[in-house]
């Protein structure tokens, strides 16, 4: 049964990508310290996760007037108060900041935002999260980016070798921190379901990445007196096909829950999609480059015969 090979590209690419990678380079640079000045400039707008807080789940007989709930709220003067739509027409989800340190004042909080919201409010669901838990949260979700980040340069260590894996997580650390960035200078609330997305975008890169890599790795044994510029280069444009597919495909699917998703998961869909173009321009431009750096990249394990016959007699797919 002969396979038809999958390409975005009609023919195989040759973009001088290596070469140029000095581009790269300096955009990354330059993103990566606006990214940082934002953060501590700016700061990140953290969500009740963080900050504690109370949320509260409304139904309504009939789709609520959003802005007219607002300027309810709002005339309480509680402090920092979203309302947005939750799922359906008819439910809306509330947001109230932390009202000091006593349970007392967030309990006062809540009973004060259910009477403005209305007597034909069902309130259908109530959590109060104090300060104690939202340090907990916020040191949880720094200790879970830690760990995959970890785990993300054990796995490559252990497939490749430890330059690869150096390399690797510098370009995962590169498109961490760009995105938290961009919390930072759009003010997108900041949740456990941002870190959620962090971890997502962690594993959708280092799966491109690691696929360049293998092309990488294969190619060094396969083209032994190349130059390492110009046998790198070879590789990225190997796997650029499959690398370009499969983010279009992922952004299409992206797209279609940004637009229909709701507000409330809008913030996290926003972040997969920056995290998508981010991890596929890190693979492309910036994960082989780094190569380049060390030395002795070519003293590695050999690749199997078997997977470098099935390369050479065209039963890649990518």
């Amino acid at each position: 049964m002969a396979i038809i090979p999958l390409r975005f590209f009609g023919n195989r690419p040759n973009f001088n990508i290596v070469p140029r990678r000095k581009f790269a380079y300096v955009f990354s640079a330059s993103a990566i310290i606006g990214a940082m000045v934002a953060l501590f400039m700016l700061g990140l707008n953290l969500g009740i996760d963080f900050r504690g807080g109370s949320l509260i789940e409304v139904r309504y007989p009939t789709q609520p007037n959003i802005t007219e709930l607002r300027t309810k709220v709002d005339a309480l003067n509680l402090g920092e108060v979203t309302i947005q739509e939750f799922g359906e027409p008819t439910d809306v989800l509330v947001r109230v900041q932390r009202q000091g340190d006593a349970v007392e004042d967030q309990t006062t909080a809540i009973q004060q935002v259910k009477a403005a919201l209305g007597a034909d409010a069902e309130i259908r669901r109530t959590e109060f999260i104090g300060p104690t838990v939202g340090e907990e949260l916020k040191e949880a979700g720094a200790i879970a980016l830690l760990l995959a980040l970890f785990g993300i340069v054990a796995y490559v260590w252990f497939r490749f070798e430890w330059q690869f894996a150096v390399a690797g997580v510098m370009a995962l650390a590169h498109d961490v921190a760009i995105t938290i960035g961009l919390f930072a200078i759009t003010g997108w609330e900041f949740n456990l379901a941002t870190v959620a997305a962090l971890l997502t975008i962690a594993g959708y890169s280092i799966n491109d990445t690691v696929v360049v890599f293998d092309r990488v790795r294969e190619n060094l044994r396969k083209y032994k007196t190349e130059a390492l510029p110009s046998l790198l280069n070879r590789s990225v444009n190997d796997t650029l096909s499959r690398t370009v597919m499969t983010s279009v495909t992922t952004l299409i699917a992206l797209g279609a829950l940004a637009f229909f998703g709701g507000e409330v998961i809008r913030n996290f869909t926003y972040a997969l999609i920056w995290g998508i173009l981010i991890g596929t321009y890190s693979s492309v431009f910036v994960a082989a480059c780094l190569l380049l750096q060390f030395k002795d990249v070519r003293n590695i394990r050999p690749v199997s015969y078997t997977h470098l016959r099935a390369h050479e007699t065209g039963r890649n797919l990518v």
